[in-house]
């Protein structure tokens, strides 16, 4: 599984609200277009556990504190999923709020997901472009 972790400028509440939208009768995890598997992650439990110090220097300029809880998205393996979890992640972020993913230490926004901008050579879930970096 490969998987992104988002901060949205929605409270919890309106979180879970889209998301129970877009998976009604399935939770924790909901379950996104067949292929996208979501849940709360907070601080007191896993959410930072694994974390390298410079994911967190740009993670906490980029919304101006350490936040207490993200959606873990985490991507089925049989399948690209890119574009599924970009319609979600783009949903999420709406009113504010970054994602981080697993190939890169930036802090995406929505604009740069939509703009394809690049970040040390690599846009947003860019697993092939990592994938290329190591052979």
């Amino acid at each position: 599984m490969r998987s992104v972790f988002v901060f949205p400028r929605l409270d919890q509440v309106d979180t879970f609200a889209v998301l129970n939208a877009l998976s009604p009768g399935q939770n924790a995890p909901w379950l996104v277009e067949d292929v996208l598997y979501c849940w709360l992650e907070t601080e007191d439990g896993s959410l930072y556990r694994g974390w390298e110090q410079e994911a967190d220097e740009r993670l906490i300029p980029a919304i101006g504190h350490r936040p207490a809880w993200a959606i873990e998205i985490e991507v089925s393996g049989r399948v690209d999923g890119t574009e599924q979890l970009r319609r979600l992640v783009l949903t999420l972020l709406e009113h504010g709020g970054v994602v981080v993913d697993d190939y890169s230490d930036h802090a995406w926004t929505a604009g740069e997901i939509r703009a394809h901008t690049r970040y040390e050579g690599l846009t947003f879930f860019d697993f092939r472009g990592s994938y290329n970096r190591l052979i």
